[in-house]
Parts: C-alpha cells; sequence; structure tokens
C-alpha cells in the first residue's frame, strides 16, 4: 500500500464547516462547505445547534474526499480547527447536547461580568488567563448553563455532564465518544485555564463555580488524540492536530517568529502577534494568549479581537438586502472615491478589543441626501479596516515593535478596496498570501508534523507564497482625519448602550 499523500482539515467555523484536503507542498486539493443556521432567540443572544454544526462538518469530509477522488487509506492524518469560546454542554453516556451551544458571540452574560468588575474581580483573573472578564469568553457561559437549565448543575457534580469548545465536541464525535480532549489554545480561551501553569486552575473554577469533573483534558496541538471512527470519513486515520482558529491561522501564515503578525478577517477580525517563548502582558487592552504548543515548548501572542469584521458584509447582503454577494458589495465600494463622510460602526455583538464594551451597539453615522448603498458598502468595508488598525495601535505600543507587514487571511482578505485601504490606514505594506485559507492549512500542518507528514517548520515557511502586496497610497495626514472621524462614531455608538436592555 502507497504513504498516504495528504492531510484533510476540519475548518469548524461560526457560519459554516469546511473540510480541505492538502498536499505535501501545501496546496489545496479539495474544499467543500457547508453553512449553518444562525439562532438569536433574543437580542445579543447567539446560538447554534450543535447536531447541526457536527452533522455539516461530518458531511464536508466525505464531499471533500468524493473530491479529491481519494480513499481514506490516502489521509495520512486529520488536523481540526474551530471557532472558539462557543460552548457546549453534553451527556456524558449518550453524546447529546442539553442546551443550544452558545456562540462567543453572544452577550447574555454582560451583567454578571459587570458585577464581577464590580467586585474587583477582574485583576485576578486577567493575571490568571491573560484575558478580561467580558462575555466573549467560555466560562460565562458554561455558568449560565448550568444555572439555567433545570437540573445540569447536579448532573455536572455527578460526572453525568461534560463541556467542551467547539474542537472537544468535534473530536468527541470524531472518536465515537472515546476522546474528551481539548488543546491548550482552546482552553487558553475559557477564562479556566491558568497561563503560566497550561492547565485548569482551582481558583477560577471555584469563581464561576465549574465542577472540574466535566472539563476536558488539556493537550498539546500536535499529537495524535485518537482515530476517526470505522463509520466516519476517513476511517482510521490518526486525528493529530487541533488548533483554535486564529491560533491555527498564525501557524497557518509561517509567522514563527516574535514580532511577526498576521490578521484573520473572517466573521470577526482577529489580529496575533507572535511575542515569543514568554508572555507579554498587555497594557492597552489587548489578550494575553497562548499561541500554540509543540511537544513540552509553549509559545505566546498578543491578540485583539473584532467581534463584526467580514460578518458586516453579510448583514449588508442578508439582512438589508443591499447587495446579492461580497463581489457586488466591492464592486459598489469601488464605485466612490469616498464615503462621503459616512462611518459604519458594526458594534452589533458590543466592542471586542480594545474598547471592551458589550453594551455599545451599532451605528450609521455621517448620512447626507446624498448618501446611497454604495457609500453604504465602502463604509462597511472600512470599518473592518479601521477595527484592526485599532488593535495594532494597541499592540505596538505593548510590543514597542512597528510591524513592517501585516499579513491577512480569511474570505473578506479577498476584498481588494478593504486591503487597499488598510494600507492607506497602517501605512505599511499589507501581504495576503497565494492560499487565504490559512487556519484549515494551520490545521493540516499541525496534523502532519504530529505523523512525520512534514519534518520541520522550515518545510512549511517554503510553502508559504506572496499572492499580492498592497503598499500606502495616500497619505498619512490624510489618513489621520479619517481616523478622528471613526474615533467619534466609536464613542457614540458606545453612549448607546448603558441599559442592559438595549
Amino acid at each position: 500500500m502507497p504513504d498516504p499523500q495528504y492531510i484533510l482539515a476540519f475548518d469548524q467555523g461560526t457560519t459554516s464547516s469546511r473540510s480541505i484536503v492538502f498536499d505535501h507542498a501545501g496546496r489545496i486539493v479539495a474544499v467543500a462547505q457547508k453553512e449553518f443556521a444562525q439562532h438569536y432567540p433574543q437580542p445579543g443572544w447567539v446560538e447554534h445547534d450543535p447536531l447541526e454544526i457536527w452533522s455539516s462538518q461530518s458531511a464536508t469530509a466525505a464531499e471533500a474526499l468524493a473530491r479529491a477522488n481519494l480513499s481514506t487509506d490516502a489521509i495520512a492524518a486529520v488536523g481540526v480547527t474551530n471557532q472558539r469560546e462557543t460552548t457546549l454542554v453534553w451527556e456524558r453516556r449518550t453524546g447529546r447536547p442539553i442546551h443550544p451551544a452558545i456562540v462567543w458571540q453572544d452577550r447574555r452574560t454582560a451583567d454578571y461580568c459587570r458585577q464581577l468588575q464590580t467586585d474587583g474581580l477582574e485583576p485576578m483573573v486577567t493575571a490568571k488567563t491573560g484575558l478580561r472578564l467580558d462575555p466573549y469568553f467560555s466560562a460565562t457561559k458554561l455558568r449560565w448553563i448550568l444555572e439555567n437549565v433545570d437540573g445540569a448543575r447536579r448532573r455536572a457534580e455527578n460526572g453525568e455532564l461534560v463541556f467542551g469548545t467547539v474542537d472537544t465536541w468535534l473530536l468527541w464525535q470524531l472518536t465515537g465518544g472515546q476522546a474528551h480532549v481539548t488543546d491548550v489554545t482552546n482552553a487558553s480561551r475559557t477564562l479556566l485555564c491558568n497561563l503560566a501553569t497550561g492547565d485548569w486552575d482551582d481558583d477560577l473554577l471555584k469563581l464561576f463555580g465549574i465542577p472540574r469533573v466535566m472539563l476536558p483534558e488539556i493537550r498539546s496541538c500536535s499529537e495524535v488524540y485518537g482515530h476517526v471512527a470505522h463509520n466516519l470519513y476517513p476511517a482510521g486515520a490518526p486525528i493529530a492536530g487541533l488548533a483554535g482558529d486564529q491560533h491555527a491561522a498564525l501557524f497557518g501564515q509561517a509567522c514563527f517568529k516574535p514580532g511577526m503578525a498576521k490578521n484573520t478577517c473572517g466573521t470577526g477580525c482577529f489580529l496575533l502577534m507572535h511575542t515569543g517563548d514568554q508572555p507579554v502582558r498587555s497594557q492597552n487592552n489587548l489578550l494575553t494568549t497562548i499561541a500554540w504548543r509543540l511537544g513540552s515548548k509553549t509559545e505566546y501572542a498578543l491578540e485583539g479581537s473584532v467581534f463584526i469584521g467580514g460578518a458586516v458584509v453579510q448583514w449588508l447582503r442578508d439582512e438589508l438586502q443591499l447587495v446579492r454577494s461580497a463581489a457586488e458589495l466591492d464592486q459598489l465600494a469601488a464605485s466612490v472615491p469616498d464615503v462621503g463622510g459616512l462611518y459604519l460602526v458594526p458594534a452589533f455583538a458590543g466592542l471586542g478589543a480594545p474598547h471592551w464594551d458589550p453594551y455599545a451597539r451599532g451605528l450609521a453615522i455621517g448620512i447626507t441626501r446624498g448618501t446611497n448603498r454604495a457609500h453604504f458598502c465602502r463604509a462597511a468595508l472600512e470599518s473592518i479596516a479601521f477595527q484592526s488598525a485599532d488593535l495594532i495601535a494597541a499592540m505596538e505600543k505593548d510590543s514597542g515593535l512597528t510591524l513592517r507587514e501585516l499579513r491577512v487571511d480569511g474570505g473578506a482578505s479577498r476584498s481588494m478596496p478593504m486591503l487597499q485601504f488598510s494600507a492607506d490606514l497602517l501605512q505599511t505594506q499589507v501581504v495576503r498570501p497565494k492560499c487565504i485559507e490559512t487556519t484549515a492549512m494551520g490545521a493540516a500542518y499541525l496534523a502532519g508534523l504530529a505523523v512525520g507528514f512534514w519534518s520541520d517548520r522550515e518545510t512549511l515557511t517554503r510553502n508559504w507564497e506572496t499572492d499580492v502586496i498592497f503598499t500606502p497610497q495616500r497619505p498619512a495626514a490624510a489618513m489621520t482625519a479619517t481616523r478622528v472621524g471613526w474615533n467619534r462614531a466609536i464613542a457614540h455608538s458606545r453612549e448607546w448602550g448603558q441599559s442592559a436592555n438595549c
């Protein structure tokens, strides 16, 4: 039998599940994608059906192998990457979820987080986790399920229920319930993991009221966790890579040296900068997070998170129905020279870094009689760039480094007008690689390294290829004025939602 020639990556995102087959050169051989439903039971609440997450992901695996005309024997390993912070609880015996998945965007625990802040607990939590007390992270979501689902707390304490982020849920399903495991990157986003020890923290478990018995085992990002069950695709293949989507993208972008940074423009925007083997504690409202762990070595990153990035394009398409596609939005945005004074702040789920305001809400300001849908399209794209630039400014202050280039990926990085505006705004190079599926690529690389499919990181660096480089076309002085307007718009969005009912 010939040696396996391919790696299969599961890329489970916020709006769709994908499976991508990669060859040894890091080239995409086949892709399959399936969208799934978004549920909004109340304003500020966002949920997914855990079984639909799994069924959509499983279906794409079979489809990707079929498209590539591959048997399961051709797959050397499976890597998994996932939307982070999304919280699931299911029965240990049956695997049946007891509640819909509470998505990372969900804001239902904002009041609880604010109370903990008022009680003076945030410094302790940040010192242990590198994170903020915000509804974004998993612990308050998990606590909410235990407090609001009948019998959940009693059953959890009795060992009947288990918790997992999406990586843990997929691994449980793929192995037929044999593996209850997470990796250190996903664990580091729960508010329950100690950044220094890489293990669950007893003080944090007590604070949030989480029984340790329901938590998964924390492992590295590149090792064999189990094998795909015989009745699934690709049957018998080792599952050997796990990482949260943004950590996987940093790895897939070959940002292996301190100071290298990437911005993934997907549903949200997530900018990570590699900081080496020591955590850098942010003084500018960024997050300190684990980049990855390979073997016994842990590496760290600074991160800034924008909740609504590329999702603003979906909003214009689906809710406002101003365009039929992202390509049409790009064309309209490019048809006007500027936004005509319009600013769009897509704080639909509050504001993430560096503002951390769960009560902020979206707004459009600066509308005149001449404002048309092209201006809205351009303002939407510029909002992605503005939010990312806010993160970079904070990152440069924390790290003491000036970014010489920003590597970009994700669906919204296909937007030429957005990337050019980003280069103008940042006054630095914005570089898009030939393969923008770097999240899936990172998961594939982590899996491949674990089974010897790739020998080392130098090999992966050689696989990385530039597609296009955007350089600044507008002077810095002109961009300063646009930043002033953006900051004013942000201030107005933050004034809106002081009531918990907003």
